[in-house]
């Protein structure tokens, strides 16, 4: 069945002769960061959920029940976070909770959503150590996690600059900043044992100065510079690195810098490797001359004055993933509304399209999402850098098997695995 936001494969399933009373709402409750540093990312996703459920309405629903939607702000701390998810799928009725955005966050509440017997959609956050280290069954990934976007970022820099000599890191000194550095470090060694690494910084979360680092950078010289850096922190990187010329002495590989072109502006130059946590771009080349697209793209950016990055873009596949699964367990249950063993049921293998390519969950709940990376280039057609020599790669072919440690697969590869990654390239 096609919708403005998705097609999904409905296969087929048991019909059941049970059907449970059709509710007066589809109730979801959605973590996300509505204060602090992450709601440069948090804030946005509210933004498109708002559209996306206003949308979903306006056409009826879901099998004819109107979607609310209910936010709990990750900014509030983990005691606050906790107290609250347990409230909404507890006595606020919710039927589906979306969470999190923090990989800290999605250890914590995957386990609690388990106990409270809860759908759980993770929408957003990167650590593959949830399905690797615990399995579930209430609990799904609507995106990828971070191997595959680890590995593209590998695989794009491997491909675009393939004699570079040295390399060094500037992360964030937090799980994610130290486990995003062992996976591209790890499949850098395997495809590229010849490489040195020069330097590894990992300056505080939130540091408003990168001085000293910087410093340390220009006396290294390094071909390279990773940095996995978010938000503020890859903001004030970036501008304070591009205003003592770093930034024209060695390329910047910054696998999440998508977030940050508009707030950038001029700061990021060309020439530099961005990537976007998925495929997700607001000019996505496979998508930009769809109506949908550009209706959703036309819209966020008027509620909002700003363009749409890649939290909206998982907060998409969040509500496509719903309504997909819903529709399949509808179908397969005669057209009557699905209990929730039916909707369970009605997850595996489940397809759905949100604003980028199709993505599938996998027999371990883990969704396979395509990766895009590509060239920063400032053509002076915005007040920020846009993106050139875009690849889209396969995500089936950089996420770990089912069963693998995802540092422990990487190991195993070697240069000849740059060949094997299905990927299409295009201009822009």
């Amino acid at each position: 069945m096609k919708t403005w936001l998705l097609t999904a494969l409905c296969a087929a399933m048991p019909l059941t002769a049970a059907a449970a009373d059709k509710p007066a709402s589809l109730k979801v409750g959605m973590t996300t960061f509505l204060t602090g540093p992450a709601s440069v990312f948090g804030v946005p996703a509210k933004n498109a959920a708002e559209i996306l459920v206003e949308t979903i309405n306006a056409q009826g629903g879901i099998g004819g029940v109107p979607v609310e939607v209910s936010f709990i702000d990750e900014g509030a701390g983990a005691e606050t976070l906790t107290s609250e998810y347990r409230r909404l799928a507890e006595s606020g009725g919710a039927d589906v909770m979306f969470a999190a955005i923090s990989s800290g966050n999605c250890q914590t509440l995957a386990p609690l959503a388990e106990d409270l017997k809860v759908i759980n959609f993770m929408w957003d956050c990167g650590t593959q150590k949830i399905f690797e280290e615990h399995s579930y069954k209430y609990v799904f990934r609507t995106q990828a996690n971070a191997t595959p976007e680890m590995l593209a970022a590998v695989i794009y820099l491997l491909k675009t600059h393939p004699d570079f000599k040295t390399i060094a890191v500037v992360n964030q000194d937090y799980a994610w900043g130290r486990d995003s550095w062992d996976i591209f470090r790890t499949a850098l060694m395997a495809m590229k044992p010849d490489v040195k690494v020069v330097g590894e910084f990992f300056p505080k979360f939130g540091s408003p100065d990168f001085s000293t680092e910087i410093s340390r950078l220009q006396a290294l010289r390094p071909d390279v510079i990773l940095s996995t850096n978010w938000g503020g922190d890859l903001d004030t990187f970036v501008q304070q690195a591009a205003q003592r010329g770093l930034m024209n002495s060695s390329t910047f590989v910054l696998p999440l810098a998508e977030s940050s072109l508009e707030r950038l502006g001029s700061s990021l130059p060309s020439g530099h490797i961005v990537g976007a946590r998925g495929d997700h771009y607001f000019r996505h080349p496979e998508r930009r001359d769809d109506d949908a697209f550009k209706d959703f793209m036309a819209r966020y950016e008027e509620k909002t004055g700003e363009i749409s990055v890649y939290p909206v873009f998982h907060t998409a596949q969040a509500f496509a993933a719903l309504q997909a699964v819903y529709e399949k367990a509808i179908a397969a249950n005669g057209g009557d509304w699905p209990d929730e063993d039916q909707v369970l049921a009605a997850m595996a293998g489940l397809e759905f399209q949100g604003l980028g390519r199709p993505v599938t969950i996998r027999e371990d709940h883990q969704g396979i999402e395509a990766q895009l990376m590509a060239t920063s280039v400032q053509t002076g057609d915005r007040p920020f850098a846009t993106l050139e020599n875009i690849m889209i790669f396969d995500g089936a072919d950089i996420t770990a098997p089912v069963g693998e440690v995802s540092v422990d697969w990487i190991g195993g590869l070697d240069a000849s695995f740059l060949d094997q990654v299905g990927v299409a390239t295009y201009a822009d």
